[in-house]
């Protein structure tokens, strides 16, 4: 692995809406730091990764780029202006990522801010192996299928039920590969696996953590 260049995107192009904040979650503080911040260091932290990128909404560059400044974040090499859809921000970090020579991309949700170092190494070592991996969680209750008017339909076998997380993990040409042939079939996922599933190719799946959330909701941040 020590051989290996990885680079990180973090996607924290959210402007808010749907967390009804005056100011993007991402900006939002977590015992009196900004989630993105806390999020960023993990990987600046981490002796494994060699560069970030980070995905901006255009309004809020200028306090992104503040933010890495006053905190030395000396592996983020560029911040750029995403697009209309998280993956088309993801995209633009990965053509700028690309500049870097890189042997591994990590994708990492910049609202995600208690990813841990293993988990970190668990992906860019499982990545190194299959190609693709991203961190899945079995869930803990029973997943019901419901039709258009809310009647259940389906329970799907448990077993075989994950919720994924990030980072995921992928070799440089192939999540190039991927979100070429994505855009080219117009077609947009949930995340950035889904991309490589569409190429039928593998994805390993390599156990996830239960305190690597999403801050999603303001119960996600009060909680903490």
């Amino acid at each position: 692995m020590k051989d290996l260049k990885v680079g990180v995107v973090i996607p924290a192009g959210g402007i808010g809406k749907r967390f009804g904040s005056d100011k993007p979650k991402q900006f939002l503080e977590i015992n009196g730091m900004p989630i993105l911040q806390l999020t960023i260091q993990k990987f600046q932290t981490c002796d494994a990764i060699d560069f970030i990128v980070v995905v901006s909404h255009t309004d809020f560059v200028e306090e992104t780029q503040k933010l890495v400044y006053q905190n030395q974040f000396t592996k983020v090499k560029s911040i750029v202006v995403g697009g209309e859809h998280r993956q088309d921000s993801v995209w633009n970090g990965i053509k700028e990522i690309l500049k870097f020579s890189v042997d591994i991309i990590l994708i990492h949700d910049g609202v995600r801010p208690f990813v841990t170092n293993k988990l970190i190494l668990d992906i860019i070592n499982a990545t190194e192996e299959y190609d693709a991996a991203v961190p899945g969680l079995a869930p803990k209750d029973t997943i019901k299928i419901s039709d258009d008017n809310g009647f259940l339909v389906e329970t799907p076998y448990r077993r075989l039920l994950y919720a994924v997380q990030t980072p995921q993990g992928f070799k440089t040409d192939l999540i190039v590969k991927a979100y070429e042939k994505a855009f080219y079939d117009k077609f947009y996922g949930t995340d950035d696996a889904s991309l490589v599933e569409k190429l039928r190719r593998k994805v390993k799946l390599v156990n996830g953590d239960y305190n690597n959330i999403k801050i999603t909701t303001v119960e996600d941040l009060n909680n903490r």
